[in-house]
């Protein structure tokens, strides 16, 4: 078989037209860009049941109801939506990094934050509560004096109680949430504090079904909200346009009842984009 030279101005174009490919080639989400690239990777939490969850059959929870919804309206098929589990510590530098498109998980908007991170929403006004025996009442913060009150290891919830409104409540911090409502349903603790979308997500669960009620308090507002790459104003405004949309079709209604409905939790209604209530 006879092999025809290649001229120096042949090897050139060749050379110019397999760069032109593989720059071409790059078949990866287009970060930040919300206009149906390839796949978009979502930070959620993975442990929060009602909120976000992940589950043998894929994920669940308000959250992943919210960023699946607003993933769709950016243009992507639910296929193309991979989600990353995202811990509160980690949240900003996974932003930064490039390593999701947005986060939503749990993530309350605060002066601090913003410094870091931009936000679209909120999407949920939650309220820090306690979480009781179904059979139990506490009308208000004071009631905890002498009681035991449960929160997990570092938690800024508990300490919030103690510090404003029951001084001598009694705090045990624990690993996790399940074992404060282990303690609860066997009588060793009293309550359980936290974001009242977080306990109503709890006392969702099928085995805690019927066992549990908020107490209603109020004891602080939490915005949540979306967080995207500081800067990126144009996510900003598409998450935001989708969010709108979630509440005036009525998925932001089904969604709150999907994930919330068996706890009883008195949601607010949904927060207008940018009214961020202190």
């Amino acid at each position: 078989m006879k092999l025809r030279k290649v001229t120096a101005a042949s090897a050139t174009v060749l050379a110019l037209a397999l760069s032109a490919t593989a720059c071409g080639s790059d078949s990866g989400k287009e970060s930040g860009s919300g206009d149906g690239g390839d796949k978009i990777t979502i930070g959620i939490k993975y442990d929060q049941p009602g909120l976000g969850l992940k589950t043998p059959d894929g994920f669940t929870g308000f959250d992943v109801d919210v960023a699946t919804y607003v993933a769709k309206e950016l243009g992507y098929a639910e296929d193309d939506i991979e989600f990353k589990e995202t811990k509160s510590a980690d949240r900003e530098t996974a932003l930064a990094r490039g390593d999701v498109d947005f986060i939503a998980a749990t993530y309350s908007i605060t002066d601090e934050r913003k410094q870091k991170v931009d936000f679209a929403g909120p999407y949920l006004l939650a309220h820090q509560d306690l979480l009781i025996r179904a059979d139990d009442n506490v009308s208000k913060g004071d009631d905890l004096n002498g009681k035991k009150l449960c929160s997990v290891t570092g938690s800024t919830s508990a300490q919030n109680v103690k510090a404003k409104f029951a001084p001598d409540a009694q705090l045990q911090q624990v690993g996790t949430y399940s074992e404060c409502l282990n303690g609860l349903q066997s009588g060793a603790v009293d309550a359980l504090t936290t974001d009242d979308s977080i306990l109503a997500g709890y006392a969702s669960q099928e085995q805690y079904k019927g066992k549990f009620k908020l107490a209603g308090l109020k004891l602080s507002n939490e915005n949540y909200g979306i967080g995207v790459k500081k800067g990126d104003k144009e996510m900003v405004d598409k998450i935001n346009a989708a969010l709108e949309k979630m509440v005036q079709d009525k998925s932001w209604d089904k969604a709150v009842k999907d994930n919330f409905g068996p706890a009883n939790y008195k949601n607010e209604p949904a927060p207008k984009i940018g009214n961020i209530v202190k």
